[in-house]
């Protein structure tokens, strides 16, 4: 638990839930398909072996490591290899910003090799997300150092239409069958980027926290979803601490538009000023009991709905894992 944990600076504390056994038996066999541990040139206030350690104790089924400059396959392979114990499996992508060359299909079929699961379309070089900053959007969070200036990314050229290269990244994602994320891409591309992803045979789709810099309207949404896209919403977005935004109403009214059967929720935590990435599963897993959801939705939003995308079999109560 939390209160077990190193005290880390900037970290939000987990609030006092009024469901906790609750809680915690929802959560065995969570997946986070968005977690922000580090080693990392933004500041986190945990690393990934011990983000393995809090989601082990949780009973978690999978963590995917994001970082916005380098593949983590390679951590995930070795801390799986070094805790088998935990019975977490540790999975990771690649994000196609300036430092992996931009929407590169060469660095998309080295992380396909080296095992990714996902592939994130431009999330800080994205032009999109350049403008959002340039406009003061100050809760996003800053390197530690100063990096050299972004070059600004897009899925379309000149004409509006895909690039080449994104097309190639399209067809290795297909061939490979794992997920394609949207990024920061706004959600003008997103429409273009998904229609011809599923025309190309990618049957794996996501939209990253379509409310907060893509832009995605409930109408968006509700036509992503009509061709096969997931909504991924971020936890740290509607919960305590730095990055709060949005209400549990909010929260309600997202996932009715999609559907539970479209929505996935992952921590998108690790950053200071927000609570552990497990503790911020322990926070909206409260929520959404407190909001009258049904456990068997509440399992799909935090387990189900990610296992399929990673090929993992769907979650089994805490009883049965006892068993």
């Amino acid at each position: 638990m939390a209160d077990t944990q190193k005290s880390y600076p900037n970290t939000v504390p987990l609030p006092p839930l009024s469901r906790a056994a609750e809680v915690a038996e929802l959560l065995v066999g969570a997946i986070d398909l968005h977690c922000h541990s580090g080693p990392a040139a933004m500041p986190r206030i945990l690393d990934h072996h011990e983000e393995l350690l809090d989601a082990a104790a949780a009973k978690f089924r999978a963590v995917l490591y994001k970082d916005h400059f380098y593949a983590g396959m390679a951590h995930a392979i070795l801390l799986e290899k070094m805790f088998p114990e935990t019975n977490v499996k540790l999975f990771s992508g690649i994000a196609l910003n300036n430092a992996s060359g931009g929407i590169n299909p060469h660095a998309v079929d080295h992380a396909i090799k080296l095992g990714a699961k996902i592939v994130w379309m431009p999330t800080l070089s994205a032009a999109n997300h350049i403008r959002a900053m340039a406009s003061g959007n100050s809760t996003f969070p800053r390197t530690s150092q100063k990096m050299l200036d972004p070059i600004p990314l897009s899925a379309l050229d000149d004409s509006g239409k895909l690039t080449d290269d994104t097309k190639k990244v399209i067809d290795l994602i297909a061939e490979a069958d794992i997920i394609l994320a949207g990024g920061h891409l706004p959600a003008s591309e997103l429409h273009v980027l998904f229609e011809e992803a599923a025309r190309r045979g990618v049957k794996k789709m996501m939209v990253n926290h379509p409310t907060y810099i893509v832009g995605c309207s409930d109408e968006d949404i509700r036509q992503l979803v009509a061709h096969g896209v997931k909504m991924e919403h971020s936890i740290c977005m509607f919960i305590e601490g730095k990055s709060l935004k949005y209400s549990p109403d909010d929260l309600a009214h997202l996932i009715e538009v999609a559907g539970v059967g479209n929505t996935i929720l992952s921590s998108d935590l690790g950053l200071q000023g927000s609570q552990r990435p497990v503790d911020g599963f322990r926070s909206i897993t409260q929520i959404l009991l407190d909001l009258q959801m049904p456990r068997p939705a509440i399992r799909k939003l935090i387990s189900d709905n990610a296992a399929r995308f990673l090929n993992l079999p769907a979650s089994q109560s805490a009883a049965q894992n006892a068993a």
